[in-house]
C-alpha cells in the first residue's frame, strides 16, 4: 500500500512540475523593447554583435526585444528610411522602452521622432559624439557614451616596441569618425607618441600612397567597417587591416576585440558588451519607474589588454614577460 501512495505521489509532483514549467514558459514578457542599431546585423558587424549580447542578458528574461538595423555602415544614404521604418514599427507596437545603439541612430532617429516627442524612456549606447550635439540629456533620453582606450592602448604598443615615436589614426569617413577625431585631439598630449595623422578614408584609394600616413611608425584603427575597394565592394575589418599592413608594414594597435583578430598587433580594448548592458541596465531602471532625470549620463571604464600572437611571432617581437602577464592572447582569424 505504501508503494502505490509514493507512486501517487510520485506522478502527482511530476505532473505538478510539467504545469510549472509550462506555465513559466509560456509566461509573456513584462515588456516591450525596441532596439535600433545604427549598424549591420550581428553576423556582419562585431560591434553591434557585442552590443546585442550585452542588451540581451540584461533583458531576455523579462523583455520581448525587436531589433532593427539602419546598415548605415554600408548604405549611409539609406539610413534616413530605416529610421522611417523603426518609427513606424514603434508607433505599431507602443513599446515600452527603447535602446538606440551608437550615433547615427540618435541622428536620424532618436531626436527627430522620440526626444521630448514621448513619454517612452530611450536609452542611447555607443555614442562617440557629445551627447549634446543631440541635445542630451532630454526629458526621456539618457545613456552610455563610448570612449576609446587610445591613451592606454598607445601604452601597450610602446611595451611591445618601445622605438614607436609617433602613430597615426585610421577610420571610416563618417560622423562617429569625426567625434573620435575631436576625442584624440582633446587627448593628444597625454599619449606617449606623437599623432601625426588623422585620416578619414572611404575607399583603399585613400589609403594607399597617402603621404600622411607615410610618415607613422604605426597605425591607430577603429571604425572600419565600410570602406570600400576599387570595384566599390563594402570591406570588413579584415581586409582593410590585411590592406594597411601590405601597403605600409607598419604595426597596427586596434580599438575593439574584432580588430586584434583581424590582424592588429594589440589593443586596450572597449566592449559592445559593457554598453549593451550599461544602457539596458538604464533602461529597466526607467521601465520599472525610476525618472529618466534620475539616470545619469554614463560612460564606459572598462578596459582589457589584447595582443595578437601571431602579429608578435611574425614581426620577432619579444617583449617582457610582464607586459603579457594578464593580457589575452589571441590569433590572427584566418
Amino acid at each position: 500500500m505504501k508503494n502505490v501512495i509514493r507512486m501517487y505521489l510520485g506522478a502527482a509532483v511530476l505532473l505538478i512540475s510539467c504545469f510549472a514549467a509550462n506555465a513559466v514558459a509560456e509566461a509573456p514578457h513584462k515588456y516591450n523593447v525596441l532596439v535600433v542599431m545604427s549598424y549591420e546585423k550581428p553576423e556582419a558587424n562585431p560591434w553591434c554583435m557585442e552590443i546585442k549580447d550585452g542588451i540581451d542578458s540584461v533583458l531576455a528574461d523579462s523583455s520581448a526585444i525587436d531589433y532593427l538595423y539602419m546598415d548605415t555602415k554600408v548604405d549611409y544614404a539609406g539610413g534616413n528610411q530605416k529610421a522611417k521604418d523603426a518609427y513606424a514599427l514603434y508607433n505599431k507596437k507602443r513599446y515600452d522602452g527603447v535602446i538606440a545603439a551608437d550615433d547615427n541612430a540618435q541622428k536620424m532617429f532618436v531626436v527627430p521622432y522620440l526626444k521630448d516627442k514621448t513619454e517612452t524612456p530611450v536609452m542611447f549606447c555607443g555614442v562617440n559624439a557629445d551627447p549634446a550635439t543631440y541635445g542630451y540629456p532630454a526629458a526621456n533620453v539618457s545613456g552610455m557614451i563610448e570612449r576609446g582606450h587610445f591613451r592606454e592602448s598607445i601604452s601597450l604598443l610602446k611595451q611591445l616596441i618601445p622605438q614607436i615615436g609617433n602613430v597615426g589614426f585610421v577610420v571610416k569617413e563618417s560622423p562617429s569618425g569625426a567625434a573620435l577625431q575631436k576625442q584624440i585631439e582633446s587627448e593628444a598630449g597625454s599619449f606617449l607618441a606623437d599623432v601625426v595623422a588623422f585620416e578619414q578614408v572611404k575607399t583603399l584609394q585613400d589609403i594607399k600612397n597617402n603621404p600622411n600616413l607615410d610618415k607613422c611608425d604605426a597605425f591607430f584603427v577603429d571604425s572600419l567597417e565600410g570602406i570600400l575597394d576599387d570595384q566599390g565592394k563594402v570591406l570588413g575589418n579584415i581586409e582593410v587591416i590585411s590592406f594597411l599592413t601590405d601597403t605600409y608594414g607598419k604595426p597596427i594597435i586596434g580599438a575593439n576585440n574584432s580588430h586584434v583578430f583581424a590582424g592588429a598587433l594589440c589593443a586596450v580594448v572597449k566592449t559592445g558588451q559593457e554598453q549593451g548592458i550599461g544602457a539596458a541596465k538604464k533602461l529597466l531602471a526607467a521601465m520599472q519607474d525610476t525618472p529618466v532625470a534620475d539616470i545619469p549620463i554614463t560612460k564606459n571604464f572598462e578596459g582589457k589588454r589584447v595582443i595578437n600572437l601571431t602579429v608578435m611571432k611574425d614581426r620577432g617581437l619579444r617583449p617582457k614577460p610582464i607586459t603579457l602577464l594578464g593580457a589575452d592572447l589571441v590569433r590572427t582569424t584566418q
